[in-house]
């Protein structure tokens, strides 16, 4: 009998308190069993079992050893399981943190559910990165890179940073500014570290700007709140271009000063590695990579959306000349 038949006749000898019992489960007899558990005792220096006529009963040591077999033969399980899920759609219980993003995060999430409805979905938002292991994840989304050795990753998207704000500001503030040093003059929104408090520096390509400071018109820790700002005419917002595609699109968002950010970042997937990869994990990690996160240029807006907006932008400001320049026809997104 080999060490893991060995381990199956010590768990069932355990749990029926019989030796006769547990052969006749795995189809051998008492002496059999009984033999396979002396080799154990034998080979690990300790006894296992308290015998006598009438019963056999756990030692200490055989009560430890039972329950790192159940865990053993737990996982021994669950890997079994998730290769017959294999055969048919992704189901289960799939526990994921994601960003907020201006809500892009929620509406992929929804997307996904419709793709895999068999899948039970509990999603947190928060701006500031899970734990993916002490927080009981099966998955986190996040920015930047990782090093952890516990962990695995798969980039499902980039990104750049876009200054945005509405029609109406500009309307304002007699037309958008002409180089990142007008920003000066402009009320800014800046998004704040949710752990230090400290705000995130705009990263300005040009040398010169690293010492100017901004103005600070309003803070928030969310990246969802300053949209929310932007688009209420209170100024200039620094986020991630993808999480206001839709607003570029509608108008109700303006992209300024394309160029002038030189930053781009990635998303990434993130799962324990000691995890064997579930197929709801792996359709889950897939999905964000085909159809989740893409960035754009600056002439990504739609130009009927774009021409619609400057018309009303002019029109409350009494001009009859844009105030700002119409942007080139749109280009196509960068797949990731």
């Amino acid at each position: 009998m080999d060490s893991f038949s060995a381990l199956q006749a010590f768990v069932r000898a355990a749990e029926f308190h019989s030796f006769t019992d547990a052969g006749r489960e795995l189809c051998l007899s008492s002496s059999a069993i009984g033999k396979a558990i002396s080799r154990l005792e034998e080979r690990h220096g300790v006894r296992l079992f308290n015998r006598n006529t009438r019963s056999i009963t756990l030692t200490h040591e055989g009560q430890l050893l039972l329950e790192s077999c159940r865990r053993i033969f737990s996982e021994i399980e669950n890997v079994e399981n998730e290769f017959a899920e294999t055969k048919g759609a992704p189901k289960g219980k799939l526990r994921v943190s994601m960003p907020l993003l201006g809500g892009v995060a929620a509406s992929l999430l929804a997307r996904f559910l419709k793709e895999y409805p068999d899948i039970e979905l509990d999603a947190d938002f928060a701006e500031r990165p899970a734990e993916v292991i002490d927080g009981g994840y099966d998955v986190v989304v996040r920015a930047g890179d990782v090093d952890d050795s516990r962990l695995m990753s798969r980039r499902v998207g980039s990104y750049r940073l876009a200054l945005v704000c509405s029609p109406e500001y500009l309307a304002q503030r007699a037309g958008e500014p002409d180089r990142a040093e007008d920003l000066i003059n402009h009320a800014c929104l800046h998004l704040k570290d949710a752990a230090t408090g400290k705000l995130h520096p705009w990263p300005f390509a040009s040398p010169e700007m690293s010492d100017v400071c901004l103005q600070v018109t309003a803070v928030a820790n969310a990246t969802e709140a300053l949209i929310v700002f932007a688009e209420s005419g209170m100024g200039i917002a620094c986020v991630p271009d993808f999480t206001v595609h839709r607003h570029l699109a509608d108008g109700s968002l303006r992209r300024i000063l394309c160029g002038c950010l030189e930053h781009q970042g990635s998303l990434r997937a993130i799962w324990p590695s000691s995890r064997f990869p579930s197929p709801r994990l792996r359709a889950f990690i897939d999905f964000l990579a085909r159809r989740g996160f893409a960035y754009s240029d600056c002439a990504t807006i739609d130009q009927g959306s774009a021409k619609r907006s400057l018309e009303a932008a002019n029109a409350t400001a009494g001009r009859t000349k844009p105030a700002y320049p119409i942007p080139p026809k749109p280009a196509s997104l960068l797949s990731l």
